[in-house]
């Protein structure tokens, strides 16, 4: 898959979705459940947690989280402390 072009993989995924979603009946666990003991490089994470960079470069400085270990120089980060973050940073802005 790493090889194909990024339209054609766009293109792939787009009806892999289309066809995925056709049901829209799923739970969550169905949906994301194979997430559940992933990791995230720092850009995902980011991503996920719907920050900036910066952002997210201040929550590991302040240790609001922390890498659970290193992949060559990029750290990694635990679905679940992402999850805890996100849900701590949602209720405290409401």
């Amino acid at each position: 898959m790493k090889a194909m072009p990024a339209a054609e993989l766009s293109r792939f995924f787009a009806l892999l979705g289309a066809r995925f979603l056709e049901d829209d009946n799923y739970t969550h666990q169905q949906m994301f459940g194979h997430l559940a003991d992933d990791e995230f490089t720092a850009h995902e994470a980011a991503e996920y947690l719907e920050v900036s960079m910066a952002t997210f470069r201040r929550y590991v400085r302040s240790g609001k989280l922390s890498p659970i270990h290193l992949v060559g120089r990029s750290q990694m980060f635990a679905t679940r402390d992402l999850k805890a973050l996100k849900r701590f940073t949602l209720g405290s802005n409401r």
